[in-house]
């Protein structure tokens, strides 16, 4: 399947058909059994990893929040949702010549936090506590792992026990590519951007 060369396509019924079409790829299985174990354990859905990108052979993995509300539409963690984050991140992610096969996208909560049609809002503490114990496991699932760009607060909240773990990773930290910090300040796109290229760079290094 072609990589999309616009953002947003998800939000075409066709589009996603054919995505979820790809879910049985085996370089998603390790992910998508590790996403069930945590479905069940948290007692809420967590949305699948976008089969055009990494899965468990990614060498870049990029972690954000939490999924958002919007994330019921497609019920996966993709650059190409039908969302304003998912759009800047699309963007981002081209400009800096990241290819997706390189590319794992998740969040440091990885389960959906939202009520049916409740607002989006920041993970709490204990939601964030809770998840703490599944980075390692993640990680463990990714054994061609070069770097980990964390995007925004509660990300980068986990960079100490990412460095305890694995001295030897280099962590990135970047804003959140959400439009609400984003359109705050031209230096937000700046950062990300130089986050980005910095991630690339590694990337490049350990090629």
């Amino acid at each position: 399947m072609t990589a999309p060369t616009t953002p947003k396509t998800l939000a075409d019924p066709a589009a996603l058909a054919a995505r979820r079409a790809l879910l049985g790829a085996p370089h998603l299985a390790p992910l998508r059994a590790f996403a069930a174990r945590i479905a069940a354990a948290q007692g809420a859905p967590v949305p699948e990893p976008d089969p055009l990108d990494g899965g468990a052979a990614a060498r870049l993995l990029l972690l954000l929040e939490t999924p958002g509300p919007a994330t019921g539409r497609t019920a996966f963690v993709s650059r190409d949702n039908p969302t304003g984050t998912a759009a800047n991140l699309f963007g981002f992610l081209a400009r800096a010549r990241i290819a997706r096969a390189d590319t794992l996208i998740w969040n440091a909560v990885p389960w959906v936090i939202h009520a049916p049609g409740a607002r989006n809002r920041a993970p709490r503490r204990a939601e964030i506590r809770a998840a703490a114990p599944y980075l390692p496991a993640l990680l463990d699932l990714m054994p061609d792992l070069a770097v980990v760009v964390l995007a925004g607060r509660v990300a980068q909240s986990h960079a100490a026990a990412l460095r305890a773990l694995r001295p030897d990773l280099p962590v990135v930290g970047v804003p959140h590519p959400s439009p609400t910090f984003v359109c705050t300040s031209p230096e937000v796109r700046e950062r990300i951007a130089a986050g980005l290229a910095e991630a690339a760079a590694h990337l490049r290094f350990c090629a």
